[in-house]
């Protein structure tokens, strides 16, 4: 039975989580290229748009880290963003979507979360969705996955680029029974993001079934990496890369 196939931890992705956020501001190359200096097996980060519609990384609802609270990504045009944040520092400053795949799609394999926020309106969420397939462009080998929490984005994706990999991203709320519904509601989904509390072996083997990617964030000790490692998942996202390395390959 497929399901039931067990597949070595070795065979377990890493993939860092908004680059060597521990090590340097998260989302910017700084923090990628320290993440490189582990054997990291791909990178996630955060995609936004600012007021002008340049696809930036940026995770945040608000912009808190520079000490505004109250205000988001989108209520910046591009070049004030780049005076905003960290200005004095190229490698540390707001990155773009284009500049991140130019500088790292051929180093490693590459998971991009399109944030669609619930006050932005469904055409900026669709011009989200453009805009990042058509910079990955053609993906023949699939090394970068686009995912995201809001379902009806994904469905846009496939709609307007059905090659490409996409990977919902499970909240902490949603059950076994939730992804039963989405196997068959949703079958052109490559896979699963799921909160490592929230998988165990019965969700692992009936998406085995379905031959779905399962992906798992986020690790960062060593009893969620070490479960994730045990059910044998195909992607584990954490903070701490060095940490899930070592433990996968003892």
């Amino acid at each position: 039975m497929p399901g039931k196939t067990r597949y070595p931890p070795e065979n377990c992705l890493v993939f860092v989580h908004r680059g060597a956020n521990t090590e340097a501001m998260e989302n910017t190359r700084n923090a990628f290229d320290k993440a490189l200096g582990y054997a990291i097996d791909g990178i996630e980060t955060d995609v936004q748009l600012s007021r002008d519609e340049i696809a930036v990384l940026w995770h945040d609802c608000f912009l808190d880290r520079i000490g505004l609270s109250d205000k988001h990504i989108d209520d910046f045009d591009y070049h004030q963003l780049k005076a905003l944040i960290n200005p004095e520092s190229e490698s540390e400053g707001i990155m773009t979507l284009q500049d991140f795949l130019l500088t790292y799609r051929d180093r490693c394999r590459l998971l991009l979360e399109i944030k669609n926020r619930d006050w932005e309106p469904v055409a900026r969420h669709e011009l989200k969705i453009r805009q990042t397939l058509d910079l990955v462009g053609q993906n023949l080998d699939q090394r970068i996955i686009v995912s995201s929490f809001n379902l009806p984005s994904l469905v846009y994706a496939y709609r307007y680029n059905p090659a490409s990999p996409l990977v919902y991203n499970f909240e902490t709320t949603q059950t076994i029974t939730d992804v039963r519904e989405l196997l068959n509601t949703h079958a052109f989904l490559h896979g699963l993001c799921l909160p490592i509390a929230n998988v165990d072996q019965a969700i692992v083997d009936l998406l085995r079934e379905h031959g779905k990617c399962i992906a798992v964030y986020t690790c960062n000790t060593d009893s969620e990496i070490n479960t994730a490692l045990q059910l044998s998942v195909d992607i584990l996202i954490s903070d701490l890369p060095h940490q899930a390395l070592m433990l996968r390959d003892q």
